[in-house]
């Protein structure tokens, strides 16, 4: 009697890595179908922040007519240049213009150049009273820049700057957030770089500028442009300084220009504020990836 000893064929189990597939196919494809009101609330902000900037500039082309007019549209029916023309013509907008620029480049190298010494002496230097120094710096942080006007203004009247240009920039040449920034991103870096540097006999001026300083463009990207921005916006203090119409700066003038006694041209207006947003435009989107690698990489130690 013989016995069959041959293997026998069991049916095929069920793959459990195609049943994990078809599985997470469909979290995926719940996860996205999921998502629509995430993209249609992004949708929702996104135009709720363009549309003001796109009335802005379609406006600056309108007359002043077709801007009263109800309803209102959207795309001028007579695209002009006058409210342009005029905006350099009757308004002294050249000179505002000007002292914006020297204002806003004067604090924003001074405190490229401040922020960034006062940050590396903070970071890598060793010297009595460093930490009493920088917790002062942050809690300069915790006070609002408007409580230190009053100070400032007597400040500035007691050094004879009042409506003078330097008195609009002299007193944010440094700022306690530039220090921050700078400090916590220098704390990042390699000591073994400075250690290097002094083997070779190099001075402390000389390891900031050749090897320090060239590693900080993310940083110092960042901080030009958050100062640039801050004090080409800046109101109330030139409001306070500027006593005379050569020293206005453009938000000062065209805040002034809007509540005159006079009616006010909003073509005009529009036209301003269209022209005041272009050097923001320009400084970001030249530094748009330093900016953002900056605000990636500054840690917070």
């Amino acid at each position: 009697m013989s016995v069959d000893t041959a293997p026998r064929q069991t049916a095929p189990a069920p793959a459990p890595k195609a049943r994990a597939s078809r599985t997470g196919s469909g979290m995926v494809g719940a996860s996205q179908g999921s998502r629509w009101w995430l993209y249609l609330v992004l949708v929702v902000a996104l135009v709720a922040v363009i549309a003001p900037f796109v009335w802005m500039v379609l406006g600056s082309f309108k007359g002043e007519g077709e801007l009263r007019q109800v309803p209102p549209t959207w795309l001028p029916q007579h695209a002009s240049l006058d409210n342009y023309t005029q905006l350099f013509s009757k308004l002294n907008f050249g000179q505002f213009f000007t002292n914006s620029i020297v204002v806003a480049v004067v604090v924003t190298a001074g405190n490229l150049v401040f922020c960034s010494m006062l940050g590396y002496a903070l970071a890598m230097l060793d010297f009595k009273g460093k930490k009493v120094i920088f917790v002062a710096v942050m809690g300069t942080l915790m006070i609002p820049g408007v409580v230190t006007f009053v100070p400032l203004f007597v400040l500035v009247a007691n050094a004879g700057l009042i409506d003078t240009i330097p008195g609009l920039f002299l007193p944010f040449l440094v700022s306690p957030f530039g220090v921050f920034l700078m400090r916590q991103f220098i704390l990042g870096l390699p000591r073994d770089l400075l250690d290097a540097g002094r083997v070779d006999g190099a001075g402390e001026l000389r390891i900031f500028f050749r090897i320090i300083l060239p590693l900080c463009g993310p940083a110092l990207a960042t901080l030009g442009i958050l100062t640039f921005l801050g004090s080409w916006n800046n109101f109330l203090w030139p409001l306070v300084v500027a006593q005379s119409e050569d020293r206005y700066t453009l938000p000062v003038a065209l805040a002034l220009y809007s509540t005159g006694q006079n009616s006010t041209n909003y073509g005009l207006l529009l036209a301003g504020a269209t022209v005041v947003i272009i050097p923001i435009l320009v400084v970001f989107l030249i530094f748009q990836k330093r900016f953002i690698e900056g605000i990636a990489t500054t840690g917070l130690k």
